[in-house]
């Protein structure tokens, strides 16, 4: 790991770390600071943070989202960049805050200047910070979904699988449908639960017929919401967030075999 602690070149990162990687797999938090570290960057996780109004937003619930888009932009505005571990945060950020925030001009300015600083995980590194991970062996087959925000918000497709393919003895197999919903939608599950449990079948369906040994994604609820249909389904599927394969973190307990 590069000595950085005295280096005022490093840019200074807040770690965004999301609701549910807070709540339900703080390894992945764990595996981003490595990761942006290793990439010579100063890593912060600021006490203040809490969700990023995505939920709210989506629900119509703008007021409530404008709220937690200002508390957002306070505790982060001052660093360099906000790098987070998922597509559909990162998004909100960079794109939807605006409309959070739309009746108000003063935060708009705020909002955009750090929607502009603002980045998921995969695209800094390889985009902003040139990284390139090394010494890395994991002797497995693995395959690839594309969550849809991070996709379509913010043109997340190369960026993990260059990665990836710096990790020796890993065979990326193709995902049919790698682009296609996995049910998930965050409130969407909640609000149309055969729905999405039609969708999620699918996926399933496609993820097992690729006969890789891992999932794996950019996005924490996409993960869990196929972890569990496919441990539901008796697949010998294993499911792990990008980050934690580049940090080597996969000894332990996959997504949904925790406890």
């Amino acid at each position: 790991m590069p000595d950085i602690a005295g280096d005022h070149s490093a840019p200074r990162v807040g770690l965004f770390v999301t609701c549910l990687v807070d709540a339900m797999r703080p390894q992945i938090g764990f595996a981003a600071i490595h990761l942006l570290e290793e990439a010579g960057c100063v890593v912060e996780v600021p006490d203040a943070q809490t969700c990023c109004g995505q939920p709210a937003f989506n629900s119509g619930d703008t007021g409530r989202a404008a709220a937690l888009a200002r508390q957002t932009v306070v505790a982060f505005e001052t660093f360099d960049y906000v790098v987070v571990p998922s597509g559909s945060c990162a998004g909100m950020i960079r794109q939807h805050y605006l409309e959070a925030l739309a009746s108000d001009p003063a935060w708009i300015v705020r909002a955009r200047d750090l929607g502009a600083r603002t980045y998921e995980i995969t695209s800094f590194l390889a985009d902003v910070r040139g990284y390139r991970p090394s010494g890395l062996t994991l002797q497995a087959t693995a395959t690839y979904h594309d969550s849809c925000a991070g996709l379509r918000e913010l043109g997340i497709l190369t960026q993990p699988r260059q990665l990836l393919a710096a990790v020796d003895g890993l065979d990326m197999r193709k995902l049919e449908g790698n682009d296609v919903c996995c049910g998930f939608g965050g409130t969407f599950c909640v609000k149309y639960p055969a729905i999405s449990n039609a969708i999620v079948e699918e996926k399933a369906k496609a993820i097992e017929n690729t006969g890789a040994d891992l999932l794996l994604a950019g996005d924490l609820g996409c993960l869990m919401n196929m972890a569990g249909k496919l441990n539901r389904r008796g697949a010998k599927v294993r499911s792990f967030h990008t980050v934690e394969v580049l940090a080597g973190m996969t000894d332990g307990p996959a997504i949904g075999e925790e406890g």
